[in-house]
C-alpha cells in the first residue's frame, strides 16, 4: 500500500471516487492551512473540497454540499500513528 492518498476521494459509496480501503486507513485533510474533519469529498489537483451545509438534505437523503476552492493537503492518519510509535520506541 502506498503512503500517498488518492488525488480525489469521496465518502459517498455511490460515487466513482469512493475507496473503502483508503477511508479505513483514515484521511487527514488540511484546507487553506486549517485541518478539517467535515469534508465529504476532495480533489488535490483541482484544489477544492466539498462540505455539508448544516443538516439539510436533498430529495434522496444525501447531505447538501458546497464546493470550497483553495489549496488542499491530504495524508493517511495511520502513517502519523506509525511515525509516533517509532519515535516513542527509539526513546
Amino acid at each position: 500500500m502506498t503512503d500517498t492518498p488518492p488525488d480525489r476521494l469521496s465518502i459517498q459509496p455511490k460515487s466513482p471516487h469512493f475507496d473503502q480501503a483508503a477511508l479505513q486507513r483514515g484521511i487527514g485533510i488540511r484546507f487553506k492551512g486549517v485541518e478539517r474533519t467535515d469534508v465529504e469529498e476532495y480533489s488535490i489537483s483541482e484544489g477544492w473540497i466539498r462540505v455539508a451545509v448544516g443538516r439539510k438534505t436533498d430529495r434522496h437523503g444525501n447531505p447538501l454540499t458546497i464546493k470550497l476552492s483553495g489549496p488542499v493537503e491530504a495524508w493517511f492518519q495511520d502513517a502519523d500513528k506509525a511515525a509516533a510509535d517509532e519515535s516513542s520506541d527509539s526513546e
